[in-house]
């Protein structure tokens, strides 16, 4: 599967996790994430932006890197004009890098994008590091995580049958209505399993294990 990783501008840790997730992806920079090129190594084919966040330092240090430019009063964000170029360039999956931190708006558009793509049939993995996002759908969902990691099921569309296997609190066949806390806060045990029958929202994890 063609993966493309697009370098977003929110927070980023550069885990071995992450590291993992990325390797062997194409990698497309959007303006001012292409600063987490350097610690993560590495190297975007393409660099897309107004680059209005982008510092003077970032732009000699990647001058060789083609750009694609857009004006500043655009209608669409950089990291969505990245994603659309790495669709143009045959992407059949995508990991958005950063997506996670910095701006609310910013991070809450890049999660409903991510449920956008995924139900395009292009599957989307949000990480800033320590802070992952899954989008869910209708379907069966599997997700390796280290034991006892944290993780939240955000349903922006409600839950309808949602069943969840591998965590401390499992849930069959439940029914959990938009702006519900009832599936925050559990832990990973194992291997987690998600069936979802309708709705939509997003799966949120730190995989890092929890303190009990």
């Amino acid at each position: 599967m063609r993966t493309f990783s697009i370098l977003l501008s929110g927070s980023l840790t550069p885990t071995l996790r992450l590291k993992a997730q990325i390797a062997g992806s194409r990698v497309i920079a959007a303006d001012g994430g292409m600063a987490h090129a350097g610690p993560l190594g590495l190297e975007p084919e393409l660099w897309v932006g107004d680059f209005d966040s982008a510092s003077a330092e970032l732009q000699q240090t990647y001058a060789h890197v083609p750009r694609e430019e857009h004006p500043t009063g655009k209608d669409f964000t950089d990291g969505e004009l990245a994603i659309e170029a790495a669709l143009a360039r045959g992407a059949e999956r995508l990991i958005l890098v950063g997506a996670m931190g910095g701006q609310t708006d910013q991070a809450l558009a890049h999660m409903l994008l991510g449920v956008r793509l995924a139900g395009q049939g292009i599957p989307t993995l949000l990480s800033s590091g320590n802070e992952e996002a899954h989008p869910l759908l209708p379907g069966t969902l599997q997700l390796d995580l280290p034991p006892l990691s944290k993780l939240s099921l955000l349903p922006l569309g409600g839950f309808i049958g949602l069943s969840l296997r591998g965590v401390r609190w499992p849930l069959q066949n439940a029914e959990i209505p938009l702006g519900s806390t009832r599936t925050l806060s559990n832990l990973a045990l194992g291997r987690v399993e998600i069936e979802l029958e309708a709705g939509y929202g997003v799966l949120i994890a730190y995989p890092e294990p929890a303190t009990l």
